[in-house]
């Protein structure tokens, strides 16, 4: 199978954006020039000071916490658990780069990538001719009435691109196998069919909810059944597309007010969501018809730091919340929990989610409900007192929120709280969670680490750091080169690096383009020299290569000469040795003085890198 040509590959990190592609999966904020978010690598993306970088030049990013860096392809490798070739063609298609295969050939993942590309166009033929069934025919008219008649708009159905189904369980085969012009296999492994009868449609008579992911491509469906028998909710299967348990209905349209925000609504189902958009909360998602995952709240993660839940205010509901706490805690967001009772006190009845409140009470009302939060830590007490058990019981339920906090100053606080609203006292609260997590785990929380297990630090060679200077601004490799041979260098890492910038500079000319810096980084193994060029990188150590190089080329230069230096002087000691070897060893060492004269009354010569040696 044919490669991405080397050409192709430069073209995509040519017209890559590290910022826009870093921010598709976290908050970045500018600050002094920089871009700095929390890192989602180490700690679940808990941090709450930033640490990770984004150098928009280089197109590199470092985390000063975990020291995991690397170029931005680096980090779609990381984030999409993808490898190389999958992570360029996926840049190549987000910043519309055309790839070149060696030999003409496709990848070994072509015939995968096709398929995904075939399927997103099927989905959304299919959610074009669903919305257009829903608005325009009379077959969607009672579908499109009780959406209407539940307070949505016309343009909130147009936003969340709803369709509707028909009953004729085959109308759907023979419209895309006649007009759509897709095959019969094709289709019958698309998802939307029945296994056992590939014509028959997998969704009939149903409202539909289009699925996006992030992008706003539709990867899976929803149908709510309006009459007949039939679960009330059904989803597509799982797909190349299509992971329920890592996708969140209506994240592509509520993203831009999290990131603006920072917080998110969480809702149980489809109408709540579409409800709470109606109503101008426009940060509102949910799962899909699961309790909330751990990988559902690492994704909010990335751009939120705060979780308002608005789940159903049945038992159910109650129990899916405090799931949800543990979610979300588990993953380093906060969490309230929007209370309905609280809000409607007074009400004969009080109802049971965002849906029914825009319908029974209007859009002002429900977006003044969604304001109306109480802390996690207080509903999850509520409902440990709600428990007919002995007190040590009710406190207990507790325990596993307190397990889930990120912060032992916050656990200490909520441990005080959990002791005033039981009326016990705050030891004997600290005393039954330290043995439950003792019995539980077999160890202390706050067992320390084993003495001697620390790795030692690592303290680079000049020559290291002469060599990560040139690899951040490759531009001075053919300076460097000049003045010094791969075997000058002692540090065998060093002699690593040389031989890296060596054959790039074979191969390219040594011309450097943007993204050079990271194309580099990729071909160095991780360990304490990769993360040590990232993390100087970073820093802003070398920001002045010029002067770098003419002193760490002094410094090289002078200890290769010194060593020369030490083999004459150890030569001349040879009692046995020639006359004629005598004077040349005494002329050479003349010469070596001189020359370490010179070293230290000025710097050495460097010609300056190329025009473009900071990208």
């Amino acid at each position: 199978m044919g490669r991405i040509s080397e050409a192709s590959i430069q073209q995509v990190f040519d017209r890559i954006d590290a910022v826009t592609v870093v921010e598709d999966y976290l908050r970045l904020e500018k600050k002094s020039g920089q871009y700095w978010g929390r890192c989602p690598f180490h700690a679940g993306g808990q941090e709450k000071t930033p640490s990770f970088k984004v150098d928009p030049d280089k197109k590199l990013f470092y985390c000063f916490g975990c020291q995991k860096g690397g170029s931005v392809i680096n980090f779609i490798m990381e984030m999409d658990k993808l490898s190389y070739p999958e992570a360029i063609e996926a840049m190549a298609k987000r910043f519309s780069v055309p790839l070149v295969y060696e030999q003409g050939a496709a990848p070994e993942n072509g015939e995968r990538e096709a398929r995904r590309e075939a399927l997103a166009d099927l989905y959304r033929r299919v959610t074009a001719s669903f919305h257009h069934i829903l608005m325009k025919t009379p077959g969607g008219e009672a579908a499109k009435r009780y959406v209407l008649d539940r307070g949505i708009s016309v343009p909130v159905i147009e936003q969340f691109r709803l369709g509707f189904a028909p009953a004729d369980r085959y109308w759907l085969f023979g419209f895309l196998s006649g007009k759509g012009g897709f095959s019969g296999d094709f289709l019958a492994s698309s998802g939307l069919f029945s296994s056992r009868y590939p014509k028959t449609a997998f969704f009939s008579n149903r409202l539909m909810f289009p699925i996006a992911d992030k992008g706003g491509q539709i990867t899976a469906f929803g149908g709510r059944i309006l009459e007949g028998e039939g679960p009330k909710y059904i989803n597509s299967q799982e797909s190349d597309l299509f992971k329920k348990g890592r996708t969140l209905f209506a994240l592509d349209i509520a993203l831009p007010e999290i990131r603006n925000t920072r917080e998110v609504y969480l809702a149980e189902g489809y109408m709540d969501v579409i409800a709470l958009h109606q109503a101008g909360v426009a940060n509102a998602v949910a799962p899909l018809g699961t309790a909330f995952t751990g990988d559902q709240a690492k994704l909010l993660r990335r751009w939120a730091e705060k979780v308002n839940l608005m789940l159903d205010s049945d038992e159910a509901g109650q129990n899916a919340a405090i799931k949800a706490i543990l979610s979300c805690r588990k993953n380093g967001l906060d969490c309230t929990v929007v209370s309905f009772r609280d809000f409607f006190k007074g009400e004969a009845e009080i109802p049971k989610d965002p849906a029914e409140i825009l319908h029974k009470f209007g859009a002002e009302t429900l977006k003044k409900s969604a304001r109306c939060c109480i802390l996690d830590l207080t509903y999850v007490i509520s409902r440990g007192m709600a428990l007919k058990e002995e007190k040590s019981q009710a406190v207990a339920f507790l325990f596993p929120y307190l397990d889930a906090l990120d912060s032992e100053v916050t656990r200490d606080v909520s441990i005080g709280i959990i002791a005033d609203a039981f009326g016990v006292e705050r030891g004997a609260v600290l005393d039954d969670y330290r043995a439950l997590s003792r019995s539980s785990s077999g160890v202390s929380k706050q067992a320390e680490p084993a003495a001697g297990t620390e790795k030692p630090p690592f303290h680079p060679a000049d020559e290291i750091y002469l060599l990560a200077a040139v690899f951040v601004n490759p531009g001075f490799f053919k300076a460097l080169r000049s003045g010094l041979a791969l075997e000058d260098l002692e540090d065998r890492h060093a002699r690593e690096l040389y031989i890296f910038l060596e054959e790039w500079y074979r191969r390219s000319g040594g011309e450097v383009q943007a993204g050079t810096a990271g194309e580099l980084l990729e071909a160095v193994p991780g360990g304490d020299v990769r993360n040590f060029i990232m993390r100087q990188g970073a820093l802003g150590a070398f920001a002045h290569p010029e002067k770098l190089l003419a002193d760490g080329m002094r410094r090289v230069r002078s200890k290769v000469l010194e060593r020369k230096r030490r083999a004459i002087i150890r030569e001349l000691r040879n009692p046995s040795l020639e006359a004629v070897m005598q004077g040349d060893l005494l002329a050479e060492k003349i010469h070596i003085d001189t020359e370490l004269t010179k070293l230290k009354e000025e710097p050495v010569l460097v010609v300056s890198g190329s025009s473009r040696q900071n990208s």
